[in-house]
């Protein structure tokens, strides 16, 4: 069967690579055929070789006009809802994704992102009107725009969970802490097309509020506190290997001493830096010594998510402070210059996390 009847092959799968993302569901919904071929991982290897892949930042976003004012227990301080935008960085375009079914109240506040393939994986975070933690796991698939509830996170309950994906197949989880406050050195990993978790080693130290990223093959968890450290984050890393399934060495210089002071949020590019945004510094990796290369613009400081693009410009995304309006920005290293995003009202809401996608 011709993919489109009268054509080359050759010319009708450059029509399919040619469509945006968001004419997937509608492509899929056409014939099997076409389901079959937008779903192959060469799909999207193609697209990506041939310059029309689409690049989009996937955050969890505050609805700027929707507080939820009945938070349980007598408390009535208002809390944002929160759901997921997307930005195309490409086009400057943002949309609002579909609501997860069955959750009225928003996401889970401090919910965790992370992109496998053409998934969006929405992990764990807070009931947003009891504050209770949620072991949750939604999936969305931008292929046909639906959601799907995943298998629940296991070993009891956990918040303030680093995590990180190698954007093929597996989201890893690491660190964080219990309902009792205690600081976890437990770490996961989940198989999103398989439904199913796995425990890996414990890491060499109790990690709250970690941060991480997976780069080189490798899981890597930077930061966070001991329990008994209450906010006094170390300087420390260490790295799952994939092709080992085995903890390195910790790294016990990993931040220097002004990067202890905040968590800082770091983003891995594709060719193998390493940066990481520290209150106005921003820094990238060179050896085993960070590098101050500029400096983050006021109105964005306060860093909620950083993400490289593949020609190695940075976007960052933030504000100056909680509760004034989030802004962007994009960095281009060959000249170190920062230029602001187009901003939009109905997209200047809190965020409080964030993946990046390719497709």
């Amino acid at each position: 069967m011709e993919l489109i009847p009268d054509l080359p092959e050759t010319v009708a799968r450059e029509c399919l690579l040619r469509s945006s993302y968001h004419q997937f569901p509608l492509m899929a919904s056409v014939c099997k055929l076409w389901q079959r071929e937008i779903s192959l991982p060469d799909f999207f290897r193609h697209r990506k070789a041939s310059g029309h892949s689409q690049e989009l930042l996937v955050l969890s976003q505050a609805q700027v006009d929707d507080p939820v004012n009945k938070l349980g227990s007598g408390k009535t301080i208002p809390t944002p809802v929160y759901r997921i935008s997307v930005l195309e960085l490409g086009s400057g375009l943002r949309s609002e994704l579909p609501p997860v079914p069955g959750q009225s109240n928003g996401l889970p506040l401090f919910c965790r992102l992370a992109s496998v393939g053409s998934d969006l994986v929405v992990l764990g975070g807070l009931d947003p009107v009891t504050w209770r933690t949620s072991d949750s796991v939604f999936v969305f698939s931008f292929l046909t725009s639906t959601w799907r509830v995943g298998k629940s996170i296991p070993g009891g309950p956990r918040s303030f969970f680093a995590c990180a994906s190698d954007s093929v197949r597996n989201v890893f989880v690491a660190g964080g802490h219990d309902e009792d406050k205690n600081a976890m050195m437990s770490a996961l990993v989940y198989d999103v097309a398989e439904d199913k978790w796995a425990f890996l080693p414990d890491m060499g130290r109790e990690r709250d509020e970690c941060t991480a990223v997976f780069h080189a093959g490798k899981f890597h968890v930077i930061g966070g506190y001991a329990t008994e450290e209450q906010g006094q984050f170390s300087k420390t890393a260490e790295s799952f290997d994939v092709s080992t399934w085995r903890w390195g060495s910790q790294a016990d210089e990993f931040l220097s001493s002004g990067m202890t002071t905040w968590p800082p949020v770091c983003a891995a590019g594709e060719y193998g830096d390493l940066y990481a945004c520290c209150r106005r510094d921003l820094m990238v990796m060179r050896g085993d010594t960070w590098h101050k290369v500029g400096e983050i613009p006021a109105d964005v400081c306060n860093v909620s998510y950083v993400a490289v693009r593949r020609s190695g410009k940075l976007v960052v995304i933030g504000s100056a402070r909680y509760g004034e309006p989030s802004v962007g920005y994009s960095w281009d290293m060959s000249n170190s210059r920062w230029v602001k995003l187009e901003r939009h009202e109905k997209y200047e809401g809190h965020v409080q996390a964030g993946c990046f996608l390719e497709m």
